[in-house]
């Protein structure tokens, strides 16, 4: 009895080859704007975390508080991707906004900006995108 070769054939080869590069070239992009969004969810729980401090503040003291006390009321304003929030506004229209950091981080989020903004005092809050991709938002901000 002849013994036929064993294994594979060159052209077996070549289409699991032409598989893999095609589930890879699909994989890539939706890992990129995965990590876009963990990344930019990072900022949203930053601006989140100065909501109730700010609101109670302005709340109690009928007033927008200076840069000093807004950063005693807020501790933490960075991250390992954010690279600041700021506070801006009138008591009308308060604005917390986070800035992205412009290295170690996705390409389409390097230096961008999103808004937590309230019109009533810090009672109900406004996500917006500011200058990031809204495709970029967590579902906590849609």
């Amino acid at each position: 009895m002849k013994k036929l070769g064993e294994g594979f054939t060159l052209i077996e080869l070549m289409i699991v080859v032409a598989i893999i590069g095609i589930l890879a070239s699909v994989a890539l992009p939706a890992y990129q704007d995965y990590t876009a969004r963990s990344q930019l969810s990072e900022a949203v729980s930053l601006l989140a975390g100065a909501k109730n401090p700010l609101s109670e503040y302005v709340y109690d003291k009928g007033a927008v508080p200076d840069t000093a006390t807004f950063n005693d009321l807020v501790p933490v304003r960075a991250g390992k991707y954010t690279d600041s929030v700021v506070l801006t506004g009138t008591i009308d229209n308060l604005v917390l906004t986070a800035t992205m950091k412009v290295t170690q981080i996705s390409g389409e989020l390097q230096g961008r900006t999103v808004t937590l903004s309230t019109t009533d005092m810090g009672k109900s809050w406004l996500c917006a995108p500011g200058t990031v991709s809204p495709r970029f938002l967590p579902s906590a901000c849609r």
